[in-house]
C-alpha cells in the first residue's frame, strides 16, 4: 500500500514499517501527545502530515517496552472505529 509492512486490526492499519520508521495510528485526540515523545515525528508520506498518524524513528522502538506502548496505544485507538 505504501511500500512497507502494516498490520491490520478489525480490517483497520494500525501500525507498520516504513523503511526504518515505525508508523502508529494514534488517532486524532492523541495526535499531539504522541508528537512529544522522543523520536515521533508527523507521517508525512504523501508530502503532508496525515493527523492521527506518526512515524516513529528506531531509538523510539527499538525498546520491547516502547514498542509494546507504540503498538498497544496504536491497537486501543482502532479498538475504537467501526469494524470494516
Amino acid at each position: 500500500m505504501f511500500g512497507g509492512l502494516c498490520l491490520l486490526a478489525r480490517g483497520h492499519m494500525f501500525v507498520g514499517i516504513v523503511g526504518e520508521a515505525l508508523m502508529a495510528r494514534v488517532g486524532p485526540e492523541t495526535y499531539e501527545q504522541a508528537l512529544r515523545r522522543p523520536h515521533a515525528r508527523p507521517m508525512d508520506f504523501t508530502g503532508r502530515p496525515m493527523k492521527g498518524y506518526v512515524f516513529v524513528d528506531p531509538p523510539g522502538y527499538e525498546d520491547d517496552r516502547d514498542l509494546k506502548r507504540w503498538v498497544d496505544e496504536s491497537l486501543k485507538f482502532v479498538a475504537t472505529l467501526p469494524e470494516k
